[in-house]
């Protein structure tokens, strides 16, 4: 069953969170002062991780952030942002952040919510029709992608969407029944260039069938993309320029783009992959339907699950704003209570709980890992990850441009190393 405000588990996570914010918000420094809560031999030791994976060939290129009180206490770039041609990989390369924009679109819906242009449990189909009365998947049939269905028992809502409880799926890595549906319809994960326009696009994914009564189970999904367009119908804006006006220019986060400026190409990290025996290579271009230099290419089509680049430090602002109660540098980009909300723990995943908007630490993971309860995070399909830990007052990324890795536990030995070297 859901979890909303039932349990004295959640209150006490939520009081972790918040308690742990400091009055004053934070703004993100580099400063020669040394932090007197880090040991910074034992950060060292995070270089000495890195390198040997970069020696090894286990992955090309890395870059990381830390931010503990507000003060960045290491923001490097490891290896190469292109192998082939040894070009350095820098602190401020730029990413492919793909699953990463979930976040910033999530916070951009409650942006709407703060303006009381929406509520959380408004019904999709009161701003797109094409939702309304829909059906759910009873039976598949492979053969020739046929199915039946069964009616909703109610039509998805604006939180089924941030929880993903919505019965939406994912296409290309969602089940196999509905990523068959989905491909019938052209229906397409996000990643990549698209000359289609994103509401007529979300009216077919209203058509088809979802994946689960909505409400009732956690799926990875569409959702998001969904709730761009939401923004864009709602604000008479592409979601583009809404995130631009509202959440980017606010925080100064001048490196996060759908379309990224010809004068920041450069800086646009190599994407790889993995061949048959795990050596690294290229992203192919074509490789599960995605250019690698979708960045580069002018694009309509915004899609607000995975669309954006970026780099390590854009992000960390992103993340202090929010482990701030929504207020940066002065600017209110969401009010406190609904960055509340937005780090509430809404639907259980097991071990851990998701919000509106973010993978929630439990009690029961911490007990037995790094990050403390109440930790928000989440990342993205190319290699790169997040968390801000309200508790030990820290925003952390490593970012990476490789899918898949056999060498993907290198995240989590940096977040080890990140917090033996707190004191």
């Amino acid at each position: 069953m859901p979890l909303f405000l039932k349990t004295k588990k959640v209150y006490a996570i939520a009081v972790i969170i918040f308690a742990a914010i400091p009055c004053t918000a934070q703004t993100i420094k580099t400063v020669s002062t040394q932090n007197a809560s880090v040991d910074y031999k034992k950060l060292a030791n995070i270089d000495t991780l890195i390198n040997g994976y970069v020696n090894r060939d286990w992955v090309k290129g890395v870059a990381t952030i830390i931010v503990k009180d507000g003060q960045v206490i290491q923001y490097k770039g490891y290896g190469y942002a292109d192998a082939t041609t040894k070009k350095p990989m820098q602190s401020n390369s730029i990413f492919r952040i793909a699953s990463q924009t979930k976040a910033i679109v999530s916070a951009g819906i409650l942006i709407l919510y703060d303006e009381g242009k929406i509520s959380l449990d408004d019904p999709v189909s009161k701003y797109i029709p094409e939702f309304a009365h829909e059906n759910v998947l009873d039976s598949f049939h492979a053969f020739d992608t046929t199915f039946t269905t069964v009616p909703a028992k109610r039509d998805i809502t604006i939180k089924d969407l941030l929880t993903h409880t919505s019965g939406i799926d994912y296409a290309l890595i969602g089940t196999d029944n509905m990523n068959a549906i989905y491909a019938k319809n052209n229906i397409h994960s996000g990643l990549g260039v698209f000359d289609q326009n994103l509401q007529d696009v979300m009216k077919t994914l209203g058509k088809l069938p979802l994946g689960f009564q909505p409400g009732t189970q956690w799926r990875y999904s569409l959702s998001v993309d969904l709730l761009g367009d939401l923004i864009e119908i709602i604000s008479s804006m592409s979601l583009e320029d809404f995130l631009r006006k509202n959440i980017f220019e606010p925080l100064d986060m001048k490196d996060t783009w759908f379309n990224l400026p010809a004068d920041k190409f450069n800086r646009l990290t190599t994407a790889y992959t993995e061949d048959s025996l795990h050596h690294i290579i290229p992203w192919p271009k074509g490789k599960m339907e995605i250019d690698p230099d979708y960045p580069k290419i002018s694009k309509h089509y915004f899609s607000g699950g995975a669309g954006l680049s970026s780099t390590a430090y854009d992000y960390a602002v992103f993340l202090q704003m929010i482990m701030n109660g929504g207020n940066y540098n002065g600017k209110t980009i969401l009010s406190k209570r609904t960055t509340e909300m937005m780090l509430h723990p809404q639907f259980s995943l097991g071990d851990d709980n998701f919000s509106l908007g973010f993978e929630i630490t439990s009690d029961k993971t911490s007990a037995a890992s790094s990050r403390n309860a109440g930790s928000f995070s989440w990342g993205g399909f190319f290699g790169t990850t997040y968390w801000g830990d309200p508790k030990a007052h820290l925003v952390c990324l490593i970012m990476t441009q490789q899918t898949p890795n056999s060498h993907y536990e290198l995240s989590r030995k940096f977040e080890q190393l990140v917090y033996a070297s707190l004191k």
